[in-house]
């Protein structure tokens, strides 16, 4: 897929031998995409590890809770140390700036080190159309 992106500037998909599309790499990820990959990464103190890691599973929740108020249709996709993987799904007009705008007002109040904010990829897009084949 990195190099379909590096060089090519369009595509076509085809599923079952019927044409599904046609357009840019932007194009299929915006058209067909399934939304926005979110992950935090809690900063982790000496004093967490020394409780039994029980502030940082606190803390770990408490911003679990955050997201799911913040962005209903999120699924969590993965979870351990500190470190949460959401997929937020692009309904109700979500754009970019509402999603880091949620993140960095609460970027001190869960204590958050690092975060990532991507758009779905090429490959979840060919991987979605890929489950439409039998």
């Amino acid at each position: 897929m990195e190099e379909c992106e590096a060089l090519c500037t369009r595509m076509a998909v085809m599923v079952n031998g019927r044409f599904q599309c046609l357009g840019s790499n932007q194009h299929l990820k915006t058209k067909f995409g399934e939304g926005y990959s979110l992950i935090i990464k809690l900063r982790v103190h000496p004093s967490d590890v020394e409780s039994g890691d029980t502030s940082l599973e606190a803390k770990t929740r408490s911003l679990m809770e955050y997201v799911h108020s913040t962005f209903p249709d999120s699924q969590l996709k993965d979870q351990h140390d500190g470190l949460v993987h959401y997929r937020i799904s692009r309904a109700q007009g979500l754009t970019w700036a509402r999603l880091f705008g949620a993140v960095e007002r609460v970027r001190s109040t869960y204590d958050i080190d690092d975060y990532a904010i991507n758009q779905t990829t090429l490959e979840d897009v060919f991987i979605s159309f890929a489950r439409m084949q039998h």
